[in-house]
């Protein structure tokens, strides 16, 4: 009996597959320094970004909000390109995905502005800003892969939707 079709996260790297797993063992200080420049660019990015527009403890802390939302939108539109367009590509991802965004996005930063607002007396801008950033970051994932889908001829491409070239196109995955 074939097993379930399970939507892949991560569009260029299934463990499953035989082939994914050597090709990260074959190269994984490629892929750690593909992580660790991209890391280094998208952190400073978000630096000074957050340079550029400061806030006060207690107001709502507008360049982290706008980094991770912008972020998640080119997380999304990022994940539909590579599922499309992603094979032969091995390090973009870890680059791009991983190591830009991920350093450009910031959870710590998000959970230290929250308790700032606490701590300044402005409960209802920290609960706020909390429920904001979930909710925008979700909305932004999934209109960055929605538009880019669109953009990419009208396909869908995450989410448990079709992929050119997976499973639900008789792909080899």
């Amino acid at each position: 009996m074939s097993e379930p079709f399970e939507p892949r996260v991560d569009p260029d790297v299934d463990l499953r597959v035989p082939a994914d797993r050597a090709e990260l063992a074959a190269h994984p200080a490629a892929v750690l320094a593909a992580v660790a420049a991209g890391g280094a660019l998208g952190a400073l990015a978000r630096a000074g970004l957050q340079h550029a527009f400061p806030s006060a403890p207690a107001a709502f802390p507008w360049a982290t909000f706008g980094v991770n939302l912008s972020g998640c939108l080119l997380i999304g539109a990022l994940m539909a390109l590579l599922a499309r367009h992603g094979s032969g590509r091995p390090l973009l991802r870890p680059f791009l995905g991983v190591g830009v965004l991920g350093g450009y996005t910031t959870f710590s930063t998000y959970a230290v502005d929250a308790h700032q607002a606490l701590v300044a007396g402005a409960p209802g801008t920290a609960l706020a800003y909390l429920g904001a950033t979930v909710a925008g970051a979700l909305a932004a994932v999934w209109l960055g892969d929605a538009l880019t889908g669109r953009l990419l001829g009208g396909r869908a491409t995450l989410a448990g939707r079709r992929v050119a070239g997976g499973p639900a196109d008789g792909g080899d995955r």
